[in-house]
């Protein structure tokens, strides 16, 4: 199956605003600090009700041994390893409390490290963290479980690979970006393609059942030619998915961004020219476009997720599994437990002062209303499918879409006019020229962005 794409320049011209990218709704701008940990904890204990419902686990290992200037994530840079000490020790203390909460025989069918960098930690560190957690939660023996992590080549060692796959992990992420070394240098990630397609062979003869490539577009000095480049080398070595992100500079926002200078970007004529010879040669090469920046193998699970109609979106992108409980632990991770999504700390000094008072580190969260559940399947099926029935979230909602969605029934005939959907009493398609832009068709759905429009989001494309 390939998800044809058109770009239509016109349109996109008229449509590439910000919006949210919709990793949950709604987005953590909605989230409050009258949500705290005995909120929390009201609805973990909730979750614990028949039928039980798998775990999801998320780790953010938060430090790095260099700053990439794109960045936006929650790290720190560091060259101080033994930072990593007093970090696990707390996050010990976390799983230990979570643990307690959750009925142990609900089964981990999803576990991912994210960062930062989660090899930034030493193979003692990474070997205890999975024995702790195997202590305080029922994690699957037999490789059935999406078990990921994310890897920066630069911090792999010749037997990195083979620790992580003996441990658990099967499915894993190569940070790239872009092999031009003069982007390399703008942003301060030099990385070989040597050290790289290194990871990703000994992944291969390992074992791993999946491994993904990451590249950004809108780097500093980046071209057609020169990004096409690093595409065909990484087409090359055929890995199961790749992402291509947008590069958002907000200098104001993140500010490692500064450090970029702003006259050595691509002009958004060349950066949507990037987009549209790198789609246009992913699919060439057999890759099927998945939504949101992903690209995947047919055969991958993701493209058969989507197929079979049970693809999902949750906070580390696409997932294969929706009816997970997901529980974050580490500064900064996001947890959607039952009807509710909330947040830990960010700071390593508000971490630690929480976990060492006996507390879990929730600062913020929101239990979602029948509305916004409602409305996060309708934007759910959108982004993942391309398309809606209305007939089947009436029956699942007790509603009449077109009496509920009344309100926004004129934006979706302007999206029809403009040729992004196709819209009938019964239906909603998103046709090849709207597919770039499903965030759009998405925000046409969103309340609270009708609410509040001041809120500040990275541009579309």
């Amino acid at each position: 199956m390939h998800q044809t794409i058109v770009f239509d320049h016109e349109l996109i011209r008229r449509y590439d605003k910000a919006g949210p990218r919709y990793t949950s709704y709604p987005t953590a701008v909605q989230f409050h600090n009258g949500f705290q940990e005995d909120t929390f904890r009201h609805y973990a204990q909730q979750s614990n009700a028949a039928p039980l419902k798998p775990l999801s686990l998320y780790f953010h290992v938060p430090f790095c041994d260099t700053l990439c200037f794109y960045c936006a994530c929650n790290k720190i840079a560091t060259k101080d390893r033994g930072l990593t000490i007093p970090y696990l020790a707390h996050l010990y203390k976390e799983i230990s409390m979570h643990g307690a909460l959750f009925n142990q025989a609900r089964p981990v069918t999803q576990l991912h490290w994210g960062g930062g960098t989660p090899t930034f930690l030493n193979e003692r560190q990474m070997r205890e963290l999975m024995q702790v957690t195997a202590q305080h939660f029922q994690l699957v023996t037999d490789d059935s479980g999406e078990y990921s992590i994310e890897i920066d080549p630069r911090e792999t060692k010749a037997d990195t690979i083979a620790l992580l796959r003996e441990i658990g992990f099967n499915r894993l992420s190569l940070g790239v970006q872009d092999f031009n070394p003069t982007t390399q240098q703008a942003v301060n990630r030099i990385q070989s393609e040597e050290e790289t397609f290194a990871v990703l062979m000994a992944a291969r003869r390992e074992g791993f059942k999946s491994v993904s490539i990451d590249l950004i577009y809108g780097l500093p000095h980046q071209t057609v030619g020169s990004f096409l480049d690093t595409l065909d080398k990484i087409v090359a070595v055929a890995p199961n998915r790749i992402s291509m992100f947008n590069y958002a500079h907000l200098p104001t926002l993140f500010k490692p961004q500064r450090r970029i200078n702003e006259l050595d970007l691509p002009s958004p004529v060349e950066k949507l020219a990037i987009l549209q010879h790198s789609s246009e040669r992913l699919t060439q090469a057999g890759y099927v476009y998945i939504g949101m920046d992903h690209f995947a193998l047919p055969e991958d699970e993701l493209a058969i997720a989507q197929r079979q109609g049970t693809l999902y979106r949750n906070f580390q992108g696409y997932a294969t599994q929706a009816d997970c409980d997901l529980i974050g632990l580490g500064t900064t991770s996001i947890s959607k437990v039952g009807d509710s999504y909330s947040q830990n700390v960010k700071t390593l000094e508000e971490y630690y002062a929480v976990i060492d008072s006996g507390h879990l580190p929730v600062f913020r969260g929101i239990a979602l209303t029948a509305d916004d559940k409602l409305r996060r399947a309708v934007i759910m099926q959108l982004l993942c499918h391309f398309k809606l029935e209305m007939s089947e979230i009436e029956a699942q909602y007790q509603i009449k879409f077109s009496d509920y969605f009344a309100e926004e029934l004129p934006q979706l005939e302007i999206l029809q006019r403009d040729g992004l959907i196709a819209l009938s009493d019964r239906r909603i398609e998103i046709l090849p020229a709207g597919r770039l832009l499903v965030r759009n068709i998405c925000m046409a759905f969103d309340i609270y962005l009708r609410q509040n429009s001041g809120q500040r989001f990275s541009k579309v494309i």
